[in-house]
């Protein structure tokens, strides 16, 4: 994608220009998965995107992967002329293993109050789930991951980060 589209602003804002042609930015909120690489189409869902939600496994080299996203988004407050609102979630979370805790523990000291209270445990229901072709609760709407996620929507939810 990065060399078919190029760089610079217009490459950056197709997805917004293409949210706004096609009249998507409604009352509805509109969900993006975008890869942990900072190419042209992770840039595209962070400029189209009004709030992010990083999402970081229990492994060390998560952590520095949104350490650069941190980086990014600073550095694009310039551009925005304002913060992006942010929140970090951790997944594959093993409350057995001393290194998630290590990890959880690492992230609070980093970002304070912008890391997610819901943790996303380690599920067998979450990785299979795309071999469906169905998200969590379709695949298995009583799970630990299902409700994991759900806890986490309503935690956003009071929070308002999320509608």
């Amino acid at each position: 994608m990065d060399t078919q589209f190029g760089k610079g602003p217009h490459a950056l804002n197709r997805l917004n220009e293409g949210i706004l042609r096609e009249n998507l930015n409604t009352d509805r909120p509109i969900l993006m998965d975008a890869c942990p690489m900072l190419g042209t189409l992770s840039l595209n869902a962070i400029f189209a995107c009004d709030r992010i939600i990083v999402p970081i496994s229990r492994d060390f080299l998560a952590i520095k992967g949104a350490e650069q996203v941190e980086r990014t988004l600073h550095a694009l407050e310039n551009v925005f002329k304002r913060r992006l609102p942010r929140r970090y979630v951790v997944t594959r979370f093993d409350r057995r293993r001393r290194m998630s805790w290590d990890i959880d523990r690492d992230l609070r000291a980093r970002y304070g109050t912008e890391v997610c209270e819901t943790r996303i445990a380690e599920n067998v229901s979450i990785a299979e789930s795309p071999a469906t072709n169905r998200d969590v609760f379709a695949h298995a709407p009583d799970s630990h991951g299902a409700r994991d996620y759900a806890a986490l929507a309503d935690e956003l939810t009071a929070a308002g980060f999320i509608d």
